[in-house]
């Protein structure tokens, strides 16, 4: 009896996908429980297991196409189920007609690492062998552990090989008279490795001029689709600030190890920042909001979304309730959301909602930034490298590590005065933080 494959719950306002590979083929044996495809959906990708043991029978949706809840990807018949009790023999056919050893194909098959969606994707595409990449961290390997494999190999590959030493005299000793030396050796054919100079300039050249087109994920164009609509929905400014960041510096290094011993973490300058955030978004409602139609929704809790940057674009995902987290649960927040980012492993509820948002582009190494809205969000503080830089205090010229802040914000609700007595605070509050312990 046929068993119907069908496009899953995809979540909350998720209502398209797209597959992304199929890990299986067509006459393949599979087992219930054993993931067959992938989808790509806007915000996370998702993996469709077989509920029912038997064979592929048929792909009804190839990759790259877009499906809804409900559509039929492909079909397994059950009616031979009982072929996939027992692993496979070993099939010498197919090892000979790859010039292996008998169950080399099978054993290949069988011995493949864990891998995501997306690596296994790339790793097809560019003929890689998830075997030969070595997963960074953890034993899945990602999408960032192939393209580093990429890299290695094409690192390689760029570094030119000793050219091998050509003989212009025959090797056994000349049967002819020395004068006709010359002639003999003017006649003889040149080497294949004697080519033209301009024939590798050439090749050189064309391979630097080669062009590649590549399908954007789902993801990828959802996050072009909104920041374009961010930019044409709302009325955006940004306002800049700096802070002396002396302070927060001196308190990391004084309480850096007893923190970790205490709290298995380490801390970062992100939690100082969600704190200072949360305190001044109680006197500055507005920037804690949204707009729907001609009305004003204000939160009066505090889910502060945290951008973090992944192989196939940025996520925001959300620190819940941050105003009820210590400084130790903001920073394994955001530790486990890098994490999760890394190994494609965020949930949409990672990733569902957010009041406001904070970008960190220093550890990058950005100075200024402009950041773009999360809608429908109406505000986002930008952070930036902590650079020395002189600065006048008290008469004197002086050396400080300074950030400089970026808050942009939508001036449909939120006036520029709102704007920049909100950036003042979050500055005098990061400057001095033992106020957030009373803010708090």
């Amino acid at each position: 009896m046929p068993a119907k494959i069908v496009v899953p719950e995809l979540g909350e306002s998720v209502l398209e996908a797209t597959v992304g590979r199929w890990l299986k083929h067509e006459g393949d044996p599979v087992n219930a429980g054993e993931v067959l495809v992938s989808l790509e959906t806007d915000k996370v990708d998702l993996e469709v297991g077989a509920e029912r043991s038997g064979v592929l029978a048929k792909i009804e949706r190839q990759e790259g196409e877009d499906v809804k809840i409900g559509d039929v990807l492909g079909v397994i018949d059950e009616a031979l189920a009982s072929a996939t009790v027992k692993p496979a023999e070993p099939q010498p056919k197919a090892a000979a007609a790859v010039g292996a050893p008998v169950g080399a194909v099978d054993a290949e098959q069988e011995e493949q690492p864990a891998a995501t969606p997306s690596a296994r994707r790339l790793a097809r595409e560019r003929s890689v062998t998830l075997s030969d990449v070595s997963p960074a961290e953890g034993s899945r390997v990602t999408k960032n552990d192939v393209e580093r494999h990429l890299a290695a190999k094409s690192a390689r590959d760029a570094t030119p090989s000793p050219a091998p030493v050509v003989s212009e005299a025959p090797p056994a000793a000349p049967k002819s008279p020395p004068e006709a030396e010359p002639a003999a050796t003017a006649q003889a054919p040149v080497p294949a490795t004697n080519a033209p100079a301009s024939g590798p300039a050439t090749a050189m050249a064309g391979a630097a001029r080669s062009e590649e087109r590549v399908r954007m994920s789902r993801r990828r164009q959802t996050i072009a689709r909104r920041l374009v609509e961010a930019q044409h929905a709302a009325a955006m400014l940004t306002t800049f600030n700096e802070a002396d960041m002396s302070a927060v510096l001196d308190l990391r290094k004084r309480h850096k190890e007893s923190f970790q011993e205490r709290h298995g973490v380490g801390l970062g300058i992100v939690s100082f920042f969600v704190k200072a955030c949360v305190a001044v978004l109680r006197d500055f409602p507005r920037l804690n909001a949204e707009v729907d139609g001609d009305e004003i929704i204000l939160k009066h809790y505090y889910d502060i979304s945290i951008a973090v940057g992944a192989a196939e674009g940025l996520v925001v995902p959300v620190l819940r309730d941050a105003d009820r987290l210590s400084f130790a649960g903001i920073e394994r927040g955001v530790k486990d959301f890098a994490r999760k980012a890394q190994d494609h492993t965020l949930t949409l509820d990672d990733l569902r909602g957010g009041t406001f948002s904070i970008t960190n582009g220093g550890v990058f190494g950005s100075l200024m930034s402009t950041p773009i809205l999360n809608p429908p969000q109406v505000g986002i503080l930008g952070l930036h490298k902590i650079q020395e830089r002189p600065v006048s205090l008290g008469g004197q010229i002086v050396s400080r590590p300074m950030m400089y802040l970026a808050l942009s914000y939508d001036h449909r609700i939120v006036d520029g005065l709102e704007a920049v007595q909100f950036l003042v605070r979050v500055k005098q509050l990061v400057e001095e933080p033992a106020s957030l312990l009373l803010e708090g």
